[in-house]
């Protein structure tokens, strides 16, 4: 048990001894001024302490530096301000009392000191002060796993193509740690590629581990046939024996899935409930890739409709989450002519630094409440 005993007056400092030595206490410091205390915490070269700091027992009226001054310093220190203050005065201004605890002091007690309420307000504030660092603890622990989560996450993400025939890239923007937006590519053969893009309901870690969960039954389902029809029906199979073991939470997501096959020069494609993409076909024709099938997971049977593309030369796609319209509409902007704008001329898409600038400029990406998700996919 660290304490720290800050008064000018020698009397003060030997009857607060004294209680404290009685009561059981024998890690203490005395200061006679504040600038004492400050050299023993070395708060000119910030560190962990030498000895933990439970609570400090500061007088208010001192030489130089006032004990409320002194508490608004501690307040400035990272490391510092979450140890507890007391202080043991004798004024009976209760204004400067209002002052002393809103410049951080915890209680006060009154001089001459009272033996039992010293003790008892100490106890009182040393039980907060060990909530608090237990929750500061637990919140540690969380952020860490939350950190490995997301690691855990982003290593799902498929990385870059950059093919002859291929090039697929995409921005993720996710708006916490973790978040319910996902993309994924597989190459089939030489020929074909499958490209997902997927929005989870929800956010944080709840959409995540769905989303994690929904991206293994995807590589599963691709492996065993690529198929649009199928993959879609695969997906809403497994969702919706979720959602019947879960009955509190329905999950349910959106998601485009397409395979472009460079040899025959094709692009069949599902739309389930998702914002719709946009192809440049030929360098020339803009499609809607529209939706036609609803959000997958919330019927256990879904009529699938799958919508094929040809192309003679190349085709260039570009696919978003519905994040990136909820930022366009925020900020005031009209998302239908700013998507076909962005779709409608050819990318080089292997020197852009960030593909998403295309759409939204980083300031508008900031304005983002929603976890932003685009994919760009050009095949010639």
């Amino acid at each position: 048990m660290g304490i720290l005993i800050v008064d000018d007056n020698q009397v003060n400092l030997f009857v607060i001894e004294n209680i404290l030595k009685r009561a059981g206490y024998k890690d203490y410091q005395s200061f006679t001024s504040a600038k004492e205390m400050f050299n023993y915490l070395k708060i000119d070269s910030p560190g962990p302490l030498e000895k933990p700091v439970d609570i400090i027992l500061m007088d208010i009226m001192m030489p130089e530096i006032d004990g409320i001054e002194a508490c608004r310093r501690l307040q400035q220190i990272p490391h510092l301000k979450d140890i507890p203050v007391v202080f043991v005065t004798a004024l009976e201004d209760s204004n400067k009392v209002a002052e002393a605890l809103d410049a951080g002091g915890l209680d006060y007690v009154m001089k001459p000191i009272n033996k039992t309420e010293l003790l008892a307000r100490m106890r009182v504030v040393l039980r907060l002060k060990h909530e608090k660092d237990k929750n500061k603890k637990q919140a540690e622990k969380i952020r860490n796993q939350l950190d490995l989560s997301m690691q855990v996450q982003n290593s799902l993400l498929s990385e870059p193509i950059f093919e002859d025939h291929l090039t697929v890239r995409a921005s993720y923007v996710p708006a916490y740690k973790l978040a319910g937006d996902m993309y994924y590519w597989y190459k089939i053969d030489d020929s074909r590629y499958a490209v997902m893009i997927l929005d989870m309901m929800g956010h944080g870690i709840s959409a995540s581990l769905v989303c994690m969960f929904i991206s293994s039954v995807l590589r599963d389902s691709i492996r065993n046939c690529a198929d649009p029809e199928y993959v879609m029906s695969e997906l809403n199979r497994w969702m919706y024996a979720l959602n019947t073991r879960n009955q509190q939470i329905p999950y349910y997501f959106t998601a485009i899935y397409l395979v472009i096959d460079t040899k025959e020069k094709t692009m069949e494609y599902v739309n389930a409930g998702h914002p719709a993409g946009f192809a440049l076909v030929d360098e020339d024709e803009v499609v809607e890739l529209s939706n036609r099938t609803c959000a997958v997971g919330f019927f256990e049977k879904v009529d699938i409709t799958k919508t094929t593309i040809s192309y003679h030369d190349s085709v260039q796609v570009l696919l978003y989450t519905d994040g990136v319209v909820e930022t366009m509409e925020k900020v005031g902007i009209n998302q239908y002519p700013q998507f076909l704008k962005s779709a409608s001329k050819l990318w080089d898409l292997p020197n852009i630094q960030e593909p998403i600038n295309l759409i939204l400029s980083e300031e508008l990406q900031a304005e983002a409440a929603d976890d932003m998700c685009v994919v760009f996919i050009q095949a010639k």
